[in-house]
């Protein structure tokens, strides 16, 4: 394979994996924001309870 492909596809991989640490990231925040909500939702529901 010559350099200039080489190089191409380099590029082209390097741009997915970009592409699926911020997908992850965005899925990670999503969860801790879900994850927080519960637990504030929990003691709410702990407050009226007593």
């Amino acid at each position: 394979m010559n350099a200039e492909l080489e190089y191409s596809v380099m590029q082209h991989h390097a741009a997915e994996l970009r592409q699926a640490a911020a997908e992850q990231r965005r899925v990670r925040e999503a969860l801790k924001g879900q994850r927080s909500e519960r637990r504030h939702r929990s003691v709410f529901a702990k407050f009226l309870a007593s």
